[in-house]
C-alpha cells in the first residue's frame, strides 16, 4: 500500500539581505510560531495559519535598517516554496479554494488554484499608506512572492473597506480559508485532479 506524501516542509533562505527559516505542516491544527521582527506581519501569518488550519513556524531576521521589503518578499517565496514541496503530486486534493471573509466594515475575497502556473490578481485599495509603521504596499510584493514560488493562481479582491487594518485582516484570513479548501483531500478524487494529468 502506497503511504501517503508526507505534506510538510522545510526552507531555510540565507542571503546578504535576510537569514529564514520556515516550516510548514499543511496537516497541522491552526499552531503558529511566528517571529519575524514585524509584529503586524506576525499578526497577518498567524491568520494564515489558525484559518488555513495549517501548522507555521517562521523565523525572520533582515536588513530593516533599510525597509522592510526584502524581508517581507523574502518570507513569502519562503512560503510558496514549502506550499509546493508540501503539495507534492498534487494527487487526490479538491485543488481550487475560495472565501468571503468579513471584519465590521471590510469584506475580502480570495480565490486560488493549485495550478502550478504563477498569477496573481491583486486588487487591494487602502485608504492611507501605513498600519502603525507598516509600508501596506509590501502585501503586494508579499502574495507576488507566494504565488510565483507556490506555483499557485491567486485573485485576491478587498470588496469594500475603511479601515486598512481590517482590510488587510479580512484579505490574510481569506487566504488561510481558500487554502484550507485547495488542499482538503478530496474523497473521490485519488488521481491529478487535472485533464492534463499534471499540475
Amino acid at each position: 500500500m502506497k503511504q501517503p506524501h508526507p505534506r510538510k516542509a522545510s526552507i531555510t533562505r540565507a542571503t546578504r539581505e535576510t537569514d529564514i527559516t520556515l516550516e510548514l505542516n499543511l496537516d497541522g491544527s491552526g499552531q503558529a510560531k511566528i517571529d519575524t521582527t514585524i509584529p503586524f506581519l506576525d499578526h497577518m501569518l498567524d491568520q494564515v495559519a489558525r484559518h488555513g488550519l495549517v501548522d507555521l513556524s517562521i523565523r525572520a531576521r533582515g536588513d530593516r535598517e533599510i525597509d522592510d521589503h526584502h524581508t517581507v518578499e523574502d518570507i513569502g517565496i519562503c512560503l510558496g516554496e514549502a506550499l509546493h514541496d508540501a503539495l507534492g503530486d498534487k494527487a487526490g486534493l479538491v485543488r481550487y479554494g475560495h472565501a468571503y471573509v468579513p471584519l465590521d466594515e471590510a469584506l475580502s475575497r480570495v480565490v486560488l488554484d493549485l495550478s502550478g502556473r504563477p498569477g496573481l490578481e491583486y486588487h487591494v485599495a487602502f485608504p492611507k499608506e501605513r498600519v502603525g509603521d507598516f509600508d501596506v504596499d509590501l502585501f503586494r510584493e508579499f502574495f507576488q512572492a507566494v504565488t510565483n514560488h507556490g506555483r499557485i493562481t491567486l485573485h485576491i479582491d478587498a470588496i469594500r473597506g475603511e479601515n486598512n487594518h481590517h482590510i488587510i485582516e479580512t484579505v490574510f484570513k481569506a487566504f488561510g480559508r481558500a487554502l484550507r479548501m485547495a488542499v482538503s483531500p478530496d474523497p473521490r478524487q485519488s488521481g491529478i485532479p487535472s485533464t492534463k494529468g499534471a499540475l
